[in-house]
């Protein structure tokens, strides 16, 4: 039975350092967020304390229901589950610790902080484009939230309306002009 524990505390170690890993932050560094952003990581804290450990439970409590867990699917499926939440519950915890809230002050209005809105216009392509730069937590490319310490994000930080800005990235260099910033 000891055994077992120290399988499932290394599994969790190993979990907590993978999550560590994809926020791209050390344990104690400080973690800038948007609003948007420390209200997403709340809410999901929220929801994997209050409704998904319930639902796991209630599988559990299921599953044992069914008798022997040694060869139980449905009883390892939802344990696994359980190792997850408890993981995730841990990692967001651990965020929100170390979060700093980001606020724009007016002073911030032309100039590219976390948390602005960019408008811009692709020279080359003369197409415009729109992103939010974000942390790197709150990245999410497909919303077009990019980190500000991706290749744009890093170019833009800083930068005011009407700059002009060469980007290297891997399929080669970008060229924009920031046409807002919100």
């Amino acid at each position: 039975m000891a055994n077992t524990k120290k399988t499932e505390h290394i599994n969790a170690e190993e979990l907590e350092n993978e999550q560590t890993a994809v926020e791209g932050t050390e344990y104690n560094e400080e973690l800038l967020l948007t609003r948007d952003g420390m209200d997403k990581l709340e809410q999901e804290l929220h929801n994997l304390k209050t409704v998904k450990r319930k639902e796991i439970a209630d599988r559990i409590k299921e599953a044992i229901s069914f008798g022997d867990i040694t060869d139980n699917a449905e009883y390892e499926d939802a344990k696994n589950e359980q190792a997850f939440v408890e993981g995730r519950i841990i990692t967001l915890e651990k965020m929100l610790r170390r979060a700093r809230l980001l606020e724009k002050s007016d002073e911030d209005d032309h100039h590219v902080v976390i948390g602005s809105t960019v408008k811009l216009k692709d020279l080359d392509m003369d197409q415009e484009e729109q992103y939010t730069i974000v942390s790197t937590a709150e990245a999410d490319p497909a919303a077009k939230k990019i980190s500000n310490e991706s290749p744009v994000g890093k170019a833009l930080i800083g930068r005011t309306i009407g700059d002009q800005v060469e980007i290297k990235v891997p399929a080669g260099t970008l060229k924009y002009k920031i046409e807002a910033v919100d």
